[in-house]
C-alpha cells in the first residue's frame, strides 16, 4: 500500500506534467504561427526553416508530455496490493478424506 507521501508526490507529478503539457502546447502554437508568418513573408528562407525546426521540437515535447501524463494516470497501483501467504502450498487429508490446502511458513 502506498504511503501518504507517495500519493502526494504522485499528485504533484501529475500537476507538473499538466503544466508542462500546457507550456509545450503554447510553444507549439506560437511556433506554428511564427512558421506560417515567416513562410508567407519569406518562403524558403533560413528563418522559416528554423521556425519549422522549433515547431517540430515543441510538438515532439508536447507529444512526449501527453503520453507520459496518459501513462501516469492509467498506471495501476492506486489500489492496495494483495500479497499471497509466505511459503509453498501443501496438502493434507482431512477427516473426511478430502485434501485441504494450507500454507506452511518455510
Amino acid at each position: 500500500m502506498s504511503t501518504k507521501t507517495e500519493r502526494l508526490m504522485s499528485l504533484r507529478a501529475a500537476r507538473q506534467l499538466r503544466r508542462v503539457r500546457d507550456f509545450y502546447s503554447a510553444g507549439a502554437l506560437l511556433w506554428a504561427a511564427v512558421a506560417a508568418w515567416t513562410g508567407w513573408t519569406h518562403p524558403g528562407s533560413r528563418q522559416m526553416w528554423v521556425s519549422l525546426l522549433l515547431l517540430g521540437v515543441f510538438a515532439g515535447l508536447l507529444v512526449t508530455a501527453a503520453v507520459w501524463l496518459r501513462r501516469f494516470q492509467a498506471a495501476p497501483g492506486r489500489n492496495p496490493v494483495h500479497h499471497a501467504a509466505r511459503g509453498r502450498a501443501r496438502t493434507r487429508p482431512t477427516a473426511w478424506g478430502h485434501a485441504r490446502t494450507y500454507h506452511a511458513a518455510s
